[in-house]
């Protein structure tokens, strides 16, 4: 490979520009919470279809992110970064425009395709930037404070822009901030890549188990109509099942898949994206009731409900910024345990929502909690994810804890709205009010979420145990890494 300097004012201005690209990229899997109800109103959605508003960006965000990360490291990291920014703005643009369920539905798929290739680009120059030890620590401190806060700022923007100027524009806002993107990065960011004879890309591996989930969550979401032992049902399970197999043989049997399974030999790698999935499932279930709660439930504005999720949002910044070093000074474990034990117990004290309840006594306090554990989560564990990942595999690495994420996401947010609809549709027919048995429905969401996070903690506790020497700077640490192109 070969190599090019940055300086040191040029390296974290870099970050900045590149934490910004995260943050757009996760702020979209949220934005859209607070405008659900007035998107499902003036384009019809039916309750069963709304979820995907949600569900189809993050199914191709995390079902090609690995694709992404592949083409980063060979194709060069600037430019698939560059290509992808250009792509999410466009299909932004479109969501915007759109008319009909299908076509809304269409272009959030397309955007997270575009956010599969700038998410894993973007924390593989992060990663080949900054040295292994305090320095990459503090900036992963800063990556994971940006995308922290992004999911809540996601919902307060969205609540901000719907009421202001219209659902619309949750989409459009992406378009000068990504034009902006576009025209800066060719500035900060010096060129990298893997210099080898094959360049070949698995997209047999990436449209197999991005089919796979998207299978798996239609059919999760359809048991509501059509129960879950009826034909439709079973089938559909057993096509998802067939296609998720024939993607680990591939991977398995290929000479070049896009995910080497090797890399999840390491426990602790493992481990940390299996909490990732687990960890996220309850955070994007939480974004997702909540924000119902708020507007159908308690009569919020979306404005309203937006800054509402103002606490949150800062809590989950200022305690992602002080993880860092918090991993230093203890390491990754006792931080992604505690993290997500404090995740659980916000969610656990969400069940306890109620019909007649108010933000103060129902919200605000339970969601600092879960602000300091999603805080600590995050940071802690992409640290666990990348630390001791060889240069040439970071682009891998990077995309293997974003695919985690983002399938627990999808296919958490699945299982958690058909739990909670299949509960509302109960006490419904038990004589509930509409009010009260979307609670039911919310509460038992909730609870289940806080059973996501509290196995993650306890497999966190069990598992994940990265050598000392990738979170805490040895004496005389190296200089950092620089940039090749």
């Amino acid at each position: 490979m070969t190599r090019a300097t940055n300086t040191s004012d040029r390296r974290w201005l870099a970050l900045v520009l590149l934490a910004g690209a995260q943050f757009l990229v996760v702020l979209d899997a949220t934005v859209t919470n607070v405008a659900l109800p007035y998107i499902q109103r003036d384009l019809n959605f039916s309750p069963e279809n709304l979820q995907w508003v949600v569900s189809a960006y993050a199914l191709t965000f995390g079902g090609f992110l690995m694709l992404g990360g592949r083409a980063a490291d060979l194709l060069g990291r600037r430019r698939v970064f560059i290509t992808g920014i250009g792509l999410f703005a466009v299909s932004s643009l479109a969501a915007g425009l759109a008319q009909s369920e299908g076509m809304l539905i269409a272009a959030r798929a397309v955007q997270g395709l575009g956010a599969a290739i700038v998410s894993p680009a973007a924390l593989s120059i992060v990663t080949t930037t900054f040295a292994e030890g305090s320095e990459r620590n503090k900036a992963l401190g800063v990556w994971g404070a940006v995308a922290g806060a992004g999911g809540a700022v996601g919902s307060l923007l969205g609540g901000v822009l719907t009421d202001a100027l219209g659902w619309e524009w949750v989409f459009f806002i992406n378009v000068p901030i990504a034009g902006g993107i576009m025209l800066v990065a060719p500035v900060l960011l010096a060129e990298s890549r893997v210099e080898t004879e094959r360049r070949t890309y698995d997209l047999f591996g990436a449209v197999t188990i991005t089919a796979g989930l998207a299978l798996l969550i239609f059919t999760l979401v359809n048991t509501t109509q059509h129960g879950w032992g009826s034909a439709r049902t079973l089938v559909g399970f057993a096509g998802a099942a067939a296609l998720l197999v024939a993607f680990v043989v591939r991977e398995t049997t290929t000479r070049d898949p896009i995910i080497r399974l090797g890399i999840l030999r390491s426990a602790t790698r493992a481990g940390a994206n299996v909490t990732a999935i687990l960890g996220v499932a309850a955070l994007m279930g939480m974004f997702y009731f909540l924000s119902l709660y708020m507007q159908d439930v308690l009569g919020a504005s979306a404005m309203r409900t937006g800054f509402q999720y103002m606490p949150l949002a800062v809590t989950i910044f200022l305690t992602a910024g002080a993880t860092s070093s918090m991993v230093t000074k203890v390491g990754v474990r006792p931080v992604l345990t505690v993290g997500l034990i404090l995740t659980a117990i916000g969610l656990g004290w969400f069940s306890q929502v109620s019909a007649d309840g108010s933000y103060l006594s129902d919200v605000l306090f339970p969601s600092i909690v879960v602000a300091v554990g999603l805080g600590m989560f995050f940071v802690s564990g992409t640290l666990a994810a990348t630390a001791g990942v060889a240069q040439h595999e970071a682009g891998l690495a990077s995309g293997l804890i974003n695919t985690s994420q983002q399938v627990g996401g999808a296919v958490g947010l699945a299982v958690l709205a058909t739990l909670a609809t299949d509960r509302m549709t109960d006490a419904l027919a038990g004589g509930a009010a509409q009010p009260v048995a979307a609670t039911e429905g919310f509460q038992l969401a909730f609870l289940v979420g806080a059973g996501f996070a509290l196995v993650g903690a306890v497999l966190a506790f069990l598992i994940v145990r990265p050598p000392r020497e990738a979170v805490v700077p040895a004496e005389g640490e190296a200089e950092p890494v620089p940039v090749v192109a």
